[in-house]
Parts: structure tokens; sequence; C-alpha cells
């Protein structure tokens, strides 16, 4: 038996690297993505001629390893070199992410230390910063000092967290499933509606409150569903709000709101998963006022800080009624219970096993400071801002409203024919350009084009390409017809 286990092992021996080794793959990976980041500038937003990363079936895992260059080169070529540059400052669709590089750092030390970060048993210092992390995001939003939450995957989570304590808090029994009521509106981002579902709430009443002419929730319209939905006897408990939506950006009113939600005894849930961060921005902090009147909120580090995706943050005031719907404990874990200075993510969440994903966001925030992060969200303002007042410039191009944050609407209008196949081959057309990357999206069945500004590397250089962009593709096309719209 001996001999067998001297085996074995000699040949896991491989999976503890010399210092050789070590410095080997090291050099080739750093060198990997200086190279990365350092061409950013020169590539496209959104590469749609390179192939769809087929490649890759190549390397499906073997007995055998392969040597690092190999698969460094199999991920410039599959991974990196088709379809959508999420690190490019072309990134201008969907909701961009950030990638500073401290935060790479931080993952790879959380990596190699492998902290615990579930229980303060495990890892005291590493729940400790995390949850330093969190009271800071309750501080900036104006919560108070005994508000706390988790780090999060992302807002998806963080929306299921909120959920599912604003069920526990409000509803007692299950059977008051049946006549509960939760407000949101059309624009609400469909983590909240996938999270209401996986909550258990499928055949709740959801109410969707209309919107104002600036896409925000329109408070008298909220209170009137509220009140005929008690005077039917059923039981309103849940309003969900947003802090800058995923289509327009729009910041619904969060004072009212909250008012509206003491008055009659409802969770007042705010998904500030894309817009969290900007109430740093003196520019647009007004927006955010109210905030601090909701039970739980929403912000996306990953999204407002710049961070690589995967780190989210639900915030909670009611730490109680976080812990009574998320704790459990299990009997191979009793000795953890013995020390609890500090309260473990793993009883605030239902992650028990998880990355120390706080170390991504500690790294570059105490590196760098917040001041660089503050000037980076107040530029993006200035961009989409400076953006919509020069697109419209542009022949047959029309704008939607002044923008809250840093997402603005606008779209091609041709002089005859159907406007939304014309912006769905706008779409097409950018698409195949590439040099930047935007998305376009449906509001009240129009087909409307869309700028978010987000990620840290976009600069007046990046909106400059992007009006360069549209402008040719729309000049070159001028006399362009097709069967359902005539540009000229």
């Amino acid at each position: 038996m001996r001999e067998k286990i001297e085996e074995l092992y000699r040949q896991c021996q491989i999976l503890e690297p010399d210092r050789k080794v070590f410095d080997h793959i090291n050099e080739r990976s750093t060198t990997f993505a200086f190279d990365f980041m350092e061409s950013l500038n020169d590539v496209k937003a959104y590469i749609s001629d390179q192939g769809t990363g087929e490649g890759i079936k190549e390397y499906d895992i073997e007995e055998e390893g392969v040597e690092i260059e190999k698969l460094l080169d199999a991920l410039s070529k599959n991974v990196t070199g088709n379809g959508l540059n999420p690190a490019s400052g072309g990134h201008l669709g969907y909701i961009p992410g950030g990638g500073v590089y401290p935060a790479a750092v931080g993952d790879y030390l959380a990596a190699v230390m492998n902290s615990y970060a579930g229980v303060f048993f495990g890892s005291a210092g590493a729940v400790r910063m995390e949850n330093l992390l969190i009271r800071w995001m309750c501080k900036i939003i104006g919560f108070p000092s005994s508000a706390l939450g988790n780090l999060t995957s992302g807002g998806s989570i963080a929306n299921l967290i909120a959920m599912t304590t604003a069920r526990d808090k409000k509803l007692k029994h299950s059977d008051e499933y049946k006549n509960a009521v939760i407000y949101l509106t059309e624009q609400v981002h469909h983590s909240v509606t996938k999270a209401i579902r996986i909550a258990g709430f499928g055949y709740a009443h959801i109410r969707f409150v209309p919107i104002d002419d600036m896409y925000r929730m329109d408070v008298d319209q909220l209170e009137n569903l509220i009140k005929e939905d008690e005077a039917n006897g059923l039981n309103p408990f849940l309003v969900v709000a947003s802090a800058g939506t995923t289509d327009t950006g729009a910041v619904d009113p969060m004072k009212a709101i909250g008012k509206v939600c003491k008055k009659h005894d409802l969770w007042f849930h705010v998904d500030g998963a894309y817009g969290g961060f900007f109430i740093l921005s003196d520019a647009v902090k007004h927006r955010f006022e109210g905030v601090e009147l909701a039970d739980s909120f929403t912000i996306d580090p990953h999204k407002g800080l710049f961070l690589p995706y995967g780190v989210g943050a639900v915030l909670i005031k009611d730490v109680d009624a976080l812990n009574q719907a998320h704790y459990y404990q299990a009997n191979y874990m009793q000795d953890a219970v013995e020390i609890d200075e500090e309260p473990s993510p793993a009883d605030l969440s239902p992650e028990l096993t998880k990355h120390f994903r706080g170390l991504r966001m500690w790294l570059p925030l105490k590196l760098f400071g917040i001041k660089p992060f503050k000037a980076a969200l107040e530029e993006k303002i200035w961009l989409c801002r400076y953006f919509r007042e020069e697109v419209q410039k542009i022949e047959g191009i029309e704008v939607g409203p002044d923008p809250d944050l840093s997402v603005a609407l606008w779209r091609l209008k041709p002089k005859e024919g159907d406007a939304n196949e014309a912006n769905r081959w706008l779409a097409r057309k950018i698409v195949e350009d590439g040099r930047v990357f935007m998305s376009s999206t449906t509001i009240d069945g129009e087909v409307w084009m869309r700028i978010a500004v987000l990620s840290f590397r976009t600069h007046i250089q990046t909106i400059e390409k992007a009006l360069e962009m549209i402008n040719e593709i729309v000049s070159n096309e001028l006399s362009f017809e097709s069967e359902s719209f005539v540009l000229v």
C-alpha cells in the first residue's frame, strides 16, 4: 500500500510546480495579459469575421497536459479574437463591465491563498474585509451603520437575496403568497422578475406601474394601485424601483416612492446594479435623493467601480431579516459558531462555498483611492451627454429624453417607411463595422439604439470614433432603399 501511495504522490507532484515552472507560467501569462491590454485601442469592439471559437473544441480535456504557450494561443484565437470584446472602451452596448488590472491581481492572490470567505471562523480577515466593503457601500447610499448585506456574483443574485428577505419579513405563511402584490415598472431589469419567480411568487399579483415621459415610475399611479389592491383585500408588500434602468438609464423618484412605501408599510427595494455608484458623482447625486429610505439596495461594483465581472452586492437595513431568510446550521459546522465577532457571509446569502471576491474590490480601491473612480464616473456622464448632443447633427438621427445617467436613446428616422426595420438594419451595420459596439432595444413597440457609457476605457476619442462610424454608415447609405423604408 505504501508503494502505491508513493507512486501516486510522484504522479500528482506536477500540481505543485517548482519555482522554474512557476516563473515560466507567470511570465507567459503576464505577457499575454499585457499584450492583450495594449492592443485594445487597435482592435475592434466587435469582431464578426473571425469565426465563432470553433477551434477551442480541439482542446478537450485529456489525460496529458499541454504547454502554456499553446493554451494561450488557443485563448487568443478562440476567445479574445471573436465576438464582443467587453474589455474594450468601444463597448457601448448593454451595460459595460470593467476590468481595472489590480482587480485581476486581487483575484490571483485570492485564488492562490484560497481563503474561505464564507464564515468568520474560516477566515476572519477575509470576512472582515468583505463586511468593511459592504458597510462602505451602505454609508455612501445613506444606510445606517447597522445595515449590512452580501458581496454576490452580480445583480441577479443580489436581487434574489433581497426578494427572499422581503418575502420572509413581510409574509409569514405560504398561504399569504396568493394575495401578495408586487409593484414595479416595465423598465425593471429582467433579473428582478426572474428573482420574483424563483422566490416563489410566480402566482403572486404583479402590478406594472405606468411610467412618465422620462421612463420613470409614476408615483401617483403607484399609490392608486396600492389603495385599490388594499380595498380589494389583497396584500401589497413589495415595491421595486430602479436607480438606472438598463434600457434608458432612468432613475425612479426615490424619495416619493419611499414615502408611499412607508405610508403603506411595504418593503422598498431599489435595483441600482447599473446606476448605484453614480451617487458618488456631484453631477447626478440629486437623482438619488431618497434612496436612504429603501429597505434593500442592489449595486454592482463590476459595473460602476469598473471591476471585472463577478462582483455585485446587496445592501439590507434589517440584518436580522436577512439572517432569518438565509441562515442554516449544519452539524459538521458546529465548531464554526464558537467565534462570531462578525456576521458570516454564508449566513446572509444562499452561498456556502464562495470565492474571496472582496479582494478584487478592496485592492484597487485602496491602491488608487476613490478619487479616480469618481472622476471616471463623472466623465462617463459627460461623454453620454456629448454623444447625445453631437449625434443629432447627423442627418436622419433623432434622440430620446435627456439621460439621467450614462445611457441615452437615439435612432435613425427614415424619410419614409418602417422606422423599426431601419434601426434593426442600422444595428446590424454597426455590428458588421465593429469599431465600437452598440445595442438596440424596443420600448412601447419602437426600436431604439442605445449608447451605454460605463467602461473605464471609454474616453472622448471613443465617442468621436462612434460618431464618425454612425455618420459614415448613414451618409454612405443615404440613397438606400429597402422594401420597408427609405432613408432619403
